[in-house]
């Protein structure tokens, strides 16, 4: 086992020594002691699973990437037993890197059930495939990624260039995970199928003119024509095959898949794409690795809060038709200077008040002059119940929020009823007409003509 800094802390300013042997490509001079900042959000070890076919000098690079940005790295083999990647358990590293894409035997606690667990609790993960075989392109699909048949990599014939089909410069598309001058990539690999999974987040495609083919040669075009004539059974090509996509679990654990380990090597970050313009591999492996340790685009709810209009504190209970007013403290991670800060910038935040169905969905705005802070002010609906105040905002590429507050909204006491109800008015009317009419015909009855009465008394006294 080699440590690549022995740190004191996470998540916190750390203090570490670079050593002799802990130098990649070779020994190093000592340094004086650095301060830098924890940049991921989930802690700084890291666990490099590294082939021994593949020279770790080929990395540095990317490897030094890791150590400057202030991530503790440890390396070991597929199959050496120590250091475990969980023990009792327990997750001992909070991101893992496997680039040993060729590899078909590994340690026994390196199982596609051990990495599922991985992600299960909260522990990121880096991994790099082949065209070949291995358990990791079976455990691919599982993750919703399709790969082609063993030995069919990535060609194109387009551009015009002096490498290698299998060798591939890809301009990648706009997106938040990458920055936005990033020079074109190279990329050696194999691709894959993604599947309608809401979980995926694709961060680099193929081109839309490259295909996967078990040859090199130009009679892996031929087979793409063929292919195309059969509706398409078979076809990978086009745009829609992914490179590098990362898959992100309900509970914010990040895993990223590369179609290739060689996007991440010296000789790509070192290669130039045209003349006097040098790749963007070397900017693109701190991106990728940048999201999948959940140092970019990590939010958190800190706090939510409810009450009445013209009110500052909680109910324990709402009555129906009441004006509610619901509030949100929403904060985002910045890996400069390793700490969480306000964050205004969802525009498309909404708000539920649930009972097993939305009965208010509603915008939740941010609020002006106060950074972090989203409000909305709703009336309850005339139901009463148990309901939920519920955000769910899930975006690719973003951290899923979500938080559930219950609170049951009760009808009004009998004492808390209005004494007239304005839509009530023809009743009441009603009910007064015939009160007034029932009183008149009765005063009319009682004090009517006697005559009929005076009539009978004369004619018994004649």
């Amino acid at each position: 086992m080699e440590t690549g800094l022995s740190t004191t802390s996470t998540r916190t300013v750390t203090v570490f020594k670079l050593h002799e042997r802990d130098g990649i490509g070779g020994k190093q001079p000592h340094l004086p002691f650095l301060v830098i900042s924890s940049k991921s959000s989930k802690g700084d070890s890291v666990l490099v699973i590294l082939d021994p076919k593949l020279d770790r000098d080929n990395y540095s690079i990317f490897f030094n990437g890791l150590r400057e940005r202030g991530y503790n790295l440890t390396f070991r083999s597929p199959k050496d037993p120590k250091p475990a990647i969980i023990e009792f358990e327990q997750p001992q590293f909070s991101h893992v890197i496997l680039f040993a894409p060729e590899t078909k035997s590994f340690a026994s606690d390196i199982t596609p059930q051990s990495l599922v667990q991985l992600l299960e609790k909260d522990t990121n993960i880096l991994i790099a495939l082949s065209p070949k075989q291995t358990p990791l392109t079976s455990l691919a699909s599982e993750f919703s990624l399709i790969l082609p048949p063993p030995g069919t990599p990535l060609i194109s014939h387009f551009p015009e260039r002096d490498t290698p089909e299998n060798v591939i410069p890809v301009t990648p598309t706009r997106n938040e995970i990458l920055s936005s001058t990033l020079a074109p990539v190279w990329f050696s690999g194999v691709p894959f199928s993604l599947q309608n999974n809401p979980l995926l987040v694709p961060i680099l495609n193929a081109p839309a003119e490259s295909f996967a083919s078990d040859s090199e040669g130009d009679n892996g075009a031929n087979a793409l024509v063929d292919a195309s004539e059969k509706g398409g059974e078979g076809l990978w090509a086009g745009s829609s095959l992914g490179l590098v996509t990362g898959f992100q679990t309900l509970n914010g654990a990040r895993a990223t898949w590369v179609g290739g380990v060689d996007v991440f090597s010296d000789e790509y970050a070192q290669k130039e794409v045209s003349e006097g313009v040098k790749s963007g591999n070397k900017q693109f492996g701190a991106d990728v690795s940048a999201w999948t340790f959940q140092e970019s685009l990590v939010l958190r709810v800190d706090s939510v809060s409810h009450h009445r209009v013209n009110e500052t504190t909680p109910r324990e209970t709402y009555t129906t038709n009441d004006r509610i007013v619901f509030s949100a403290e929403i904060s985002r991670y910045n890996p400069k200077i390793a700490t969480w800060e306000p964050y205004s910038g969802i525009g498309d935040l909404q708000l539920e008040f649930t009972m097993l169905d939305p009965h208010v969905r509603t915008a939740l705005p941010p609020v002006a002059g106060q950074p972090g802070k989203y409000s909305v002010a709703f009336r309850a609906p005339d139901r009463h119940g148990v309901f939920k105040f519920v955000i769910n905002h899930k975006r690719r590429g973003w951290t899923h929020l979500h938080s559930s507050t219950v609170v049951p909204l009760v009808p009004p006491r009998h004492d808390e009823y209005p004494r007239f109800l304005s839509a009530a008015w023809p009743y009441y009317l009603g009910a007064i007409s015939t009160s007034l009419g029932f009183l008149i015909f009765s005063a009319l009855w009682l004090a009517g003509d006697d005559r009929e009465t005076k009539r009978g008394k004369s004619t018994k006294t004649e």
